[in-house]
């Protein structure tokens, strides 16, 4: 079941299908204007949001590609000056070695120099904990400051959300 705000016929067809949506326009060419090698590390991390959370909103947000859940960011990249940085705002939480504590709050990121380097065992398992593992950054503002966590079932239950099988993924990002 789903709990939350009602969904656009379109999320909700994608829902149904356990599909994910097209990637977004403006991430397409947020990706596209990123030197080539930057380029390859952001297309590759889009695919893999994308198709691992699908159901889930993704668009521009501070001018960064991020996906969310219920309104509640949980993933995003950008570039730095030496690498793509992909950062999970509730990471901390996730217990992954492959994730360093970023800036306050409970976020967390990987870095990324080449694509290559994407393990895609350990990205679909943070994508798998960014949805059963919540803390609720829409409401921050409302309680000054103060983070709760987001209770399993007020989120959608992984079931339902639909992550997809490890078929399409080896040891190292094939996508």
């Amino acid at each position: 079941m789903f709990y939350g705000r009602p969904l656009s016929p379109r999320s909700w067809r994608a829902r149904l299908r356990n599909d994910p949506m097209p990637i977004p326009k403006d991430i397409l060419a947020c990706d596209k204007s990123q030197a080539a090698g930057d380029k390859r590390i952001c297309d590759a991390l889009a695919k893999a949001l994308d198709q691992h959370l699908p159901g889930t909103e993704c668009k521009i947000w501070h001018a960064h590609p991020v996906w969310f859940l219920e309104g509640n960011p949980i993933v995003g990249y950008h570039k730095l000056k030496d690498c793509v940085r992909l950062m999970f705002w509730s990471g901390r939480s996730f217990e992954e070695p492959c994730l360093k504590p970023v800036g306050g709050f409970k976020t967390a990121a990987a870095r990324y120099t080449s694509d290559d380097q994407i393990a895609a065992k350990e990205l679909k398992r943070s994508l798998k904990k960014s949805i059963e593992i919540q803390w609720d950054y829409k409401n921050i503002v409302k309680r000054k400051g103060k983070l709760e966590r987001v209770k399993t079932e007020e989120a959608i239950a992984p079931k339902t959300h639909g992550l997809r099988g490890a078929s399409s993924f080896g040891a190292r990002a094939s996508f």
